[in-house]
């Protein structure tokens, strides 16, 4: 079976047309004076799904949550849950808990006062809350530390103690405003795992919002692309990565190299592209357009293979200058400028720890790639 990317869970109810979805943004519009900060944008999320809303500052997905939570409420439009109209439903009357990038955690209370806190407001037994506070300490591993304070514990661990808390009421969606923000980059990493697995433990439907495409790419079995109050793109991680619909997601989401120009030649199986300094192309994908259209190919900097030596097999192959390089360790990344102008950015796995074809600054070089390595975009 051929996929876009390895597959991480056996989990895609999007696919399937009688499956119902669990949250409904429909026709959802919000505005705050003058500025509309989601415009008439429609979403469907299905249960048990880690959905990611992913964008730029000020791109309307904070709003998306926030209206969800129902600490804001639509303009127009309707969000529902369950089957249910949210509208005018409060906060604290939603099945719903947010979690955020703060962690506001109460500095006066222990870890497992913080816990059992809203428990507490609900009236729950006591033999039920200190049952069920024992059970979220187990679950994010943090027993030993039940009797501290927050300013007691590290960054990952008031991560966590906020996560337990956001948990233990067991809402029906939990929400995350970027909630691993404050971590440093490496326990940033590991906690994306954990979350994943709390998710998959919990069997309940997260829906986070970040602006860290790699976070996204990690936790999220789908993402949506936002811009500007609008969706422009739902896709898993591998379809939006591997086949972007627009510029913008190509752009937005990782490194990528366009080659602009018009469409010369048309056969069964490829496209000829020209562009405006005469250099050729030969690509996949492309039989939607038409002789003369102007469109763009996308290919990642991994797709993309220099060598010093013009390869005997390459149906596409330019030749240029290399103008920079970043050794980064696992892998070396190549900007090279072509020889009509274009800068190329291309990047290879250094699974060896000795180049055979080493190639310096200055140096003359072929950038080579498959028809099918990329995508074409026609907007």
């Amino acid at each position: 079976m051929k996929s876009l990317g390895s597959i991480r869970r056996d989990f895609a109810p999007w696919n399937d047309p009688n499956a119902k979805p669990y949250i409904q943004f429909d026709n959802v519009t919000k505005k705050f004076g003058d500025f509309t900060a989601v415009n008439n944008l429609s979403l469907t999320i299905f249960e048990r799904e880690f959905f990611a809303l992913l964008g730029a500052s000020g791109c309307g997905k904070s709003t998306l949550l926030r209206m969800l939570a129902g600490f804001e409420e639509p303009t127009a439009g309707r969000i529902l849950l369950d089957g249910q109209d949210l509208r005018g439903i409060p906060p604290y009357r939603r099945p719903v808990n947010m979690m955020f990038q703060s962690y506001a955690l109460f500095p006066h209370m222990t870890v497992e006062n913080n816990i059992a806190f809203g428990l507490k407001q609900d009236g729950m037994p006591k033999p039920e809350i200190a049952s069920r506070v024992a059970e979220m300490l187990k679950l994010v591993k943090l027993e030993q530390f039940a009797k501290r304070k927050p300013h007691q514990l590290s960054g990952g661990q008031r991560q966590r103690v906020a996560l337990a808390r956001s948990v233990a009421k067991r809402p029906k969606v939990l929400l995350l405003d970027e909630p691993l923000g404050a971590l440093d980059k490496k326990l940033r990493e590991e906690t994306q795992f954990e979350l994943m697995d709390l998710q998959q433990n919990l069997g309940l439907t997260f829906v986070v919002v970040t602006h860290d495409q790699e976070e996204a790419m990690t936790m999220a079995d789908r993402i949506a692309i936002i811009d500007k109050g609008e969706v422009m793109q739902v896709a898993t991680p591998a379809e939006v990565y591997e086949a972007p619909t627009s510029r913008f997601v190509a752009h937005f989401v990782g490194n990528v190299n366009m080659f602009e120009g018009k469409v010369a030649e048309q056969t069964a199986n490829t496209t000829r592209i020209a562009g405006s300094s005469g250099a050729q192309i030969v690509v996949d994908n492309a039989a939607k357009t038409a002789a003369g259209a102007d469109i763009v190919f996308a290919i990642r900097p991994e797709k993309i293979k220099i060598s010093s030596k013009k390869p005997a097999d390459a149906v596409n192959a330019l030749e240029g200058e290399v103008y920079d390089i970043a050794y980064l360790g696992d892998m070396t990344v190549f900007h090279v400028r072509l020889d009509d102008g274009q800068m190329v950015r291309a990047s290879t796995m250094n699974a060896a720890r000795i180049t055979e074809d080493p190639l310096s600054w200055n140096d003359r070089a072929w950038v080579s790639f498959r028809p099918d390595a990329g995508v074409v975009l026609t907007r």
